[in-house]
């Protein structure tokens, strides 16, 4: 136990000093605000998909926090099928604090791997929706075992190495069509709200995660309803009652959202962080040192 509790953090350090070291990178594209939504004229293909990878790292952290303090209830609505009040009863600090141990190191894998492929996708020359079902796809056989490693950490579950691509099916056609509607709602949105300030177009690319967290919903309850333990599993009928859909489906599309786009507001205000502990690299080291320290003693 004491092993297991001892690694997570390991992980975090380890973590925070990879994003560290690629926004330090001289290769680092510098104009990071833009990738969501502008192409910067003159920049090539490692432009960026490096620039894409930086937001990614940066919605990462923004989403390991709501993640840890939300993913645990969220996942119990989805497929223990409780109401709001049961899931708060189990979930408690000390759950979030150790879960954000496995929200960071996990997040700071799977957004920047999805923004690479996401924006590698655009150089293909592919339609929108074409590429948003290779980019799920692709996504999906990639990064499958870590997001089962990380549901069931978030549900207390035993880890088992031949779970790791359990509900490969439901998960590859949600994030499949997660891709597609991605790829067809940001053009969309864009074009009809036509946001001329940042803010405006951070907000839109929120609201894109939100609708394409939405229609691809379907495939995320066919996901839950896989995942159930056998001695435990609601008939189909129980299961996908509306009430319950509504829940999950609102509060999981609601945290994606919110997270890519405060992932966007704040890599401007990122880049300054990072060009001061860029210069200043003990504060930096010490700071990281101490978060960590932090979150062990908040966690014991």
């Amino acid at each position: 136990m004491m092993r297991r509790n001892s690694f997570g953090p390991v992980l975090v350090f380890a973590a925070v000093s990879w994003c560290l070291d690629a926004w330090f990178s001289p290769h680092a594209a510098r104009d990071l605000a833009l990738v969501a939504t502008e192409e910067p004229q003159g920049d090539n293909f490692m432009t960026k998909v490096f620039a894409a990878a930086a937001q990614g790292c940066t919605a990462a952290l923004v989403a390991a926090i709501l993640s840890a303090m939300c993913e645990p209830l969220v996942n119990r609505l989805l497929v223990k099928r409780m109401t709001v009040g049961q899931a708060f009863q189990e979930v408690n600090f000390n759950l979030v604090a150790n879960f954000f141990l496995t929200t960071f190191p996990t997040n700071m894998l799977k957004f920047p791997v999805f923004e690479i492929i996401n924006r590698a996708m655009t150089f293909t020359g592919l339609s929108p929706g074409v590429s948003g079902f290779v980019s799920g796809l692709v996504f999906c056989t990639i990064m499958l075992p870590v997001t089962n490693y990380r549901f069931r950490k978030s549900m207390g579950w035993e880890i088992k190495v031949a779970l790791l691509y359990q509900a490969y099916i439901p998960t590859v056609a949600r994030d499949i069509i997660y891709g597609w509607a991605r790829g067809l709602v940001q053009p969309w949105l864009l074009d009809t709200i036509a946001p001329t300030t940042f803010t405006h177009k951070a907000m839109v690319f929120g609201l894109t995660i939100w609708a394409s967290c939405i229609i691809s919903s379907p495939c995320n309850e066919w996901r839950g309803y896989t995942l159930q333990p056998p001695d435990k599993k609601l008939p189909f009928n129980i299961y996908f009652k509306p009430i319950n859909y509504a829940r999950s489906t609102g509060i999981g599309s609601s945290i994606m959202g919110i997270a890519l786009m405060i992932g966007m507001l704040v890599t401007p205000y990122a880049e300054e962080a990072f060009a001061y502990f860029k210069e200043h690299t003990a504060i930096a080291l010490g700071l990281v040192a101490l978060i960590v320290v932090g979150i062990v003693a908040l966690t014991k």
